[in-house]
């Protein structure tokens, strides 16, 4: 098949191209290469599937030199054009991850995830509306959930208060992909992803943060006095379950409430960790005490996560499994190779 990844020098696109590209689709990457985060990481992303920073320009169409079924394109999905560059690829599949991460860079910058969040996939919604495609499956997120306390967070929930502009994006994301599924009859699949870990992970991320500083002899900074939970997914699950969904499109007059194709997952391990206990695991495996500098609750910030995932598991007999101390183990053992620590 042909499929389209945005977001291919993000820590899940990168991840996904690089499993799907084993089961030899052709696939398109797409990335704008935004400077959110160091981007020479996400270079070094690029370049471990092939595609060398300084053949990389804007809106130039590239090959892998190491993938053949692998092509790369540098642009911004909120500019229109650029659907004229998926048109001539003529996908079978869309997956949209692109997107602003970020609860806290969401009080600083705001306008760049509507940008980034709102406009960009209103454009993917309109190329899928005009050049018809056999799924579409896009990032949601955990953060939906918001201030719901209802523990384990299932699919069915009411998910009206949102504690960040970013959580709002994504919930604005899951209605406009609900509008474009009933009126126009696209096959649509949110995925709500909790907290993914692993290597080439993010540096904003609590385990890259932790793990840096922890190196580096630094305090960490522990939010809420350490007393919150995290559904800790590691990124092998997440990218699997990713795959497995590609050839289970929605249904019109499926089992949902609404008629229209169309669908949302919790994509989580299952198994919140308090964020101590995953202080600790780390600690563990660097073999090293961390100093912690204790903080209160932050803006924007929820208290606990945790995936009820039977809808995914009663779909495709699977689910995330693995736990953190394994997960943990493979992110230090690639922090260390990559920054020679």
């Amino acid at each position: 098949m042909n499929i389209v990844i945005t977001g291919t020098a993000g820590f899940i696109g990168f991840h996904l191209t690089k499993l799907l590209q084993q089961q030899e689709h052709l696939i398109l990457c797409i990335d704008n290469i935004n400077n959110y985060y160091d981007t020479q990481l996400k270079y070094n992303r690029l370049l471990d599937i092939g595609f060398k920073k300084e053949d990389i320009q804007e809106e130039t169409l590239i090959k892998s030199h190491t993938y053949p079924n692998l092509l790369f394109l540098k642009c911004s999905i909120e500019n229109k054009h650029i659907l004229s560059y998926i048109k001539n690829f003529a996908p079978d599949i869309i997956i949209h991850l692109a997107a602003q991460a970020g609860v806290r860079y969401s009080f600083e910058n705001p306008y760049t995830y509507i940008s980034s969040n709102i406009e960009a996939f209103l454009n993917i919604l309109e190329y899928c509306r005009f050049n018809p495609v056999k799924h579409l499956i896009y990032a949601s997120s955990s953060s939906v959930y918001g201030l719901n306390k209802e523990i384990p967070f299932t699919e069915s929930q009411m998910v009206d208060f949102p504690a960040s502009l970013y959580a709002a994006s994504k919930k604005s994301n899951e209605l406009m992909a609900h509008t474009y599924s009933y009126l126009f009859d696209i096959p649509t699949t949110g995925l709500r992803f909790f907290t993914v870990y692993g290597p080439w992970g993010r540096p904003d991320m609590a385990l890259f943060k932790f793990t840096k500083n922890i190196l580096e002899n630094k305090p960490i900074d522990v939010y809420n006095h350490g007393n919150m939970y995290r559904d800790f997914t590691y990124i092998d699950d997440i990218v699997k379950a990713i795959a497995l969904l590609i050839n289970k499109p929605p249904q019109k007059n499926n089992s949902n409430k609404t008629p229209a194709p169309y669908q949302l997952f919790n994509i989580g391990n299952g198994s919140p960790v308090k964020l101590m206990d995953f202080v600790a695991a780390i600690e563990n495996e660097l073999q090293l005490k961390a100093h912690i500098n204790y903080l209160p609750l932050q803006p924007g910030d929820v208290v606990s996560t945790h995936a009820d995932t039977t809808a995914l598991y009663k779909l495709l007999n699977f689910k995330p499994f693995t736990p953190i101390q394994f997960g943990i183990k493979k992110f230090i053992e690639w922090y260390r190779w990559y920054y020679k620590v």
